[in-house]
């Protein structure tokens, strides 16, 4: 089903959703295929299968990764609030993001650099007692429409205490329509265009409880870090095996000389099956603890990033002065790819984290 709604639905949007048509249609019908549902036992019968999820995002990531990211941002969310203690949230809000009726986003880069010790944390937020007043801006969050009921992201925040304790950080689902929250789209990207992306700016927006996804954070962070970040490594397998397919198309006519270039298609489909069996092999227990198997994702991820930025220079290469033209799929495929390098965690973040945790070891 999901092929199909690639071939048949996405397919034809492509091109629009890369000049900047921002659309859920495509996570809508995605939802109603179960796309979104693998990896969420509450609502998959108990069953978790965090590969499945990775695999359907990565055969709509080899036509269009902006919507493979998107798709990325919507199952994070739902990821988020599986593992959470919120009770209302499982109910209200996480089956419609399952199914595509709601849909959700990340918003982690920020505090994933801050808890890698790259930035501060933008958000902070005085409690009170039904709630929280939030303040701060957030430079980029996806997959979200202005003042929208159906949009929700994932936030951490730092939480000023009143009564001369310690500040904390806590986790919400935050919907868009909040009051005290403003949307701005601030600048235009290269790529990635189509993917809602806005500024966030809080002033003293109160959010209530009944939205908190964990406080203080660290209990929920320790759960959802592997998935979140193994969940990545879907758009980095579709946008790889789509600059592949690219490069035989290319080889049809170009082969005679293509065959001097580096990573030749058929190098990348081995290295890119070897990467695959190692996430799933990682998928099979997400929740295990210790730095070993954290590093063992990070490292996964990280493969999934170099073999992107490879991809993207090789579909070019042997695209040659037809990946120049306007639309063509090799620079699309290069765009594409290089998200995978710098989204967080960006390769130069995965080498940071890393390195820690071989010095620590």
């Amino acid at each position: 089903m999901i092929s199909q709604i690639v071939k048949n639905d996405l397919k034809p949007l492509t091109l629009s959703i890369d000049h900047g048509t921002y659309t859920t249609e495509i996570l809508e019908k995605l939802g109603k295929a179960g796309a979104f549902r693998h990896h969420i036992p509450s609502q998959n019968n108990g069953k978790l299968d965090l590969f499945g999820t990775i695999s359907d995002m990565a055969v709509v990531s080899e036509e269009c990764m902006s919507t493979g990211f998107m798709m990325w941002a919507q199952t994070v969310c739902a990821w988020y609030i599986e593992n959470s203690d919120n009770e209302w949230l499982k109910t209200e809000i996480l089956p419609k993001i399952v199914d595509g009726e709601f849909f959700g986003a990340t918003s982690l880069s920020n505090p994933m650099k801050y808890f890698s010790g790259i930035e501060d944390l933008k958000l902070s937020a005085e409690e009170t007692e039904d709630g929280y007043i939030i303040n701060g801006t957030l430079p980029w969050v996806s997959n979200l429409l202005e003042s929208s009921s159906k949009h929700f992201f994932g936030s951490i925040f730092k939480v000023h205490d009143k009564h001369g304790n310690p500040d904390r950080d806590a986790m919400a689902l935050i919907p868009c329509n909040l009051e005290g929250l403003t949307m701005k789209q601030m600048v235009a990207f290269v790529g990635m265009e189509g993917t809602g992306t806005y500024s966030l700016i809080f002033d003293n927006a109160f959010l209530p409880k009944k939205y908190l996804l964990s406080d203080p954070v660290l209990p929920l962070l320790k759960k959802i870090k592997a998935g979140f970040i193994l969940l990545q490594t879907g758009m980095a397998a579709g946008v790889i095996q789509g600059a592949i397919n690219d490069m035989h198309k290319s080889n049809l006519t170009l082969s005679e000389t293509n065959a001097f270039l580096d990573d030749s298609p058929e190098e990348l489909q081995e290295e890119l099956e070897d990467t695959l069996e190692l996430i799933q092999d990682l998928c099979e227990e997400p929740f295990t603890q210790g730095d070993d198997y954290i590093k063992s994702v990070l490292e996964a991820r990280l493969l999934g990033g170099e073999l992107s930025k490879r991809s993207a220079d090789s579909v070019m290469q042997h695209a040659g002065a037809k990946g120049y033209i306007v639309d063509s799929v090799a620079q699309r495929k290069q765009r594409e790819a290089y998200f995978v390098v710098i989204v967080t965690p960006s390769i130069k973040h995965l080498r940071k984290e890393i390195a820690r945790l071989e010095e620590a070891a």
